[in-house]
Formats: structure tokens, sequence, C-alpha cells
């Protein structure tokens, strides 16, 4: 396994996605960052954190295994590998909140962000980018935030939570690669936030609703049970939950 270790950066998947353009690059280089500059998340907001306390790198994976309709996959098995990680030192109360952001006693800990490649019609490689705050305890104007730390009141070692990510990753991805994608779903919607319980929306048009998140589709997407029983699909892009 590569690992490129860097003191500040704009972007790891940037980073890890322009290397990558100049020259081969293996399954699970790692690009590691003290801090970035411009950290993204799901669907172009940012992430920011702490410079020194936190857990920030990117890692490509060949996903040319996969069919377009299985994509969603990839955002399983990476949950899977962080909540497996997580558990393992005993952070509680863990939960991914569709897609995939980490939660821990319904606080923000975690923050993924994926972009796959595409060559000759096909998938090539997928950039994984995580940002999990590990040391951090104070998170200004940013409510829904926590962190490793102040979850379990222990301090960490970065570099080991990264290691166990990555021995992770490559457990999770195992099963992808050999089609066991029913245990994946089923493992994922275990966990899954609110999951038949009341919750509150807002769609795309900034309209609030009321229903029950029942289950994920086989392409990722939110099943969500409204008045008199109609169970419908949503994209990322067209509802948010509302905590």
């Amino acid at each position: 396994m590569r690992i490129i270790k860097l003191n500040a950066i704009n972007s790891t998947n940037t980073f890890l996605k322009e290397l990558s353009a100049k020259e081969a690059v293996i399954d699970y280089t790692v690009v590691q960052t003290d801090y970035q500059t411009n950290g993204r998340g799901q669907i172009g907001t940012s992430w920011s954190a702490n410079s020194g306390e936190n857990l920030m790198f990117s890692v490509v994976k060949d996903i040319s295994f996969l069919g377009f309709e299985q994509h969603f996959y990839i955002s399983i098995t990476v949950a899977l590998a962080i909540i497996k990680t997580l558990k393992a030192h005993e952070v509680p109360k863990l939960n991914i909140k569709w897609p995939n952001d980490i939660l821990s006693e319904n606080k923000k800990v975690c923050g993924v962000l994926i972009e796959n490649s595409i060559k000759q019609n096909k998938f090539k490689d997928s950039i994984i980018g995580i940002g999990i705050n590990v040391n951090q305890i104070h998170f200004e104007n940013l409510p829904q935030a926590s962190s490793l730390k102040v979850q379990t009141g222990k301090v960490f070692d970065v570099d080991e939570i990264l290691f166990q990510c990555i021995e992770n990753l490559k457990y999770y991805f195992s099963f992808l690669e050999s089609g066991n994608l029913e245990v994946l779903k089923t493992t994922y919607e275990k966990y899954l936030f609110r999951k038949n319980k009341p919750s509150t929306f807002k769609d795309i048009e900034g309209d609030m609703f009321s229903g029950i998140i029942q289950s994920i589709s086989q392409n990722g997407k939110l099943q969500v049970l409204l008045e008199d029983n109609i169970i419908k699909e949503y994209d990322l892009k067209e509802i948010k939950l509302l905590y």
C-alpha cells in the first residue's frame, strides 16, 4: 500500500485524480493530509477540519468489475468499512445517514465523497475521500458535528485509524468483488439512520413533509413510506433528511 503524506493540500481527491491522470496508480494508493484548504462533501458542500487533529485522506480503488447499476454499492462498502473501524474503538451508537455520513449518537463524525471515473463506457476506478473528526473538540457553527474524542473521551492515533480503515475497505470490497451484494445491502440497512421511525424531510422545492424510511433500492435511492401507504423513492438531490 502506497501512502503519500502531505502537510496541506486543497483537496486529497483532486490531488489523487491529477496523479492518476499522469501515471498508473495501484489499488489502495492513499493520499493523506493534515489540512485541506478546499475539502469537499456531497453535492458541492464543504468539509472543514482543524489542522493535525483529524483524518483526511483519499484512496483509489479499481471498480472496473462493477456495472453502472451497482454504483451505490461503493457507498455501502465505504460506509460499512468506516463503521467497522469505529466500532473497534467503541465509538457509541453508530449509524449511517443516507447516503454515507457516519453518525455517533446522532452527531456527524465522518463524511465521504466518492468520485468515479469512466473509460470506454465502463467504470475505471473510484476515488474515495474520507474525512473523520478524530481529536478535534470544538466545531464552531456546526451544531451537528462531533468527533471520536468528544464521543468517547479518548485521544486517538490518527495513523492507526487510517490503517484500520484501509484494511476494512479491503475486507468489504472483497464482498463486493465476489458479488455478495445482499449481505452488503442488509448490513448497511441495519445501520440506516432513522429507519422505521417517523421523520421530517425537505424536498427539492424546499417543502417539508413527513415519512418513514423503509430501506434503499438496489441503485441506492431512499425508499420512504408516505401517507396512504405509498412508498416513494428519492435520489440524493431530491430529498434531505432533517435532524
